[in-house]
């Protein structure tokens, strides 16, 4: 069974800059791909950002600029940099991890954008 760990959330101010990150059970290349999501209470659960097996990243549109994804093999772990963030940031962020069979989720980190 693959486990997920995020960590990094918290309360921030407008502007502030937050780094999330994904710890995997296994080795994070053995994914298809690898990314975050973030929900909002009532809403769909949203894309943000992704590495795919052929080593492309993409980025959701109302986070191309301010928010970077990277990963560090050896750590099993891939990272959410979260710069110029504001308050329509504030959601639960969801690690995610797609395997060749089954998706995987981490049971999220709560970031509040908010003066």
């Amino acid at each position: 069974q693959v486990q997920l760990v995020e960590s990094g959330g918290g309360l921030v101010q407008p502007g502030g800059s937050l780094r999330l990150s994904c710890a995997a059970s296994r080795n994070i290349f053995s994914f298809n791909a690898m990314g975050w999501y973030r929900q909002v209470p009532g809403k769909e659960r949203e894309f943000i950002a992704t590495f795919t097996s052929i080593n492309n990243i993409n980025y959701a549109d109302a986070v191309k600029g301010r928010f970077t994804i990277s990963r560090d093999g050896a750590a099993n772990t891939v990272y959410l940099q979260m710069n110029s963030l504001k308050p329509e940031d504030t959601a639960v962020y969801y690690c995610n991890a797609e395997g060749r069979l089954m998706t995987y989720w981490g049971k999220g980190t709560v970031v509040t954008v908010s003066s």
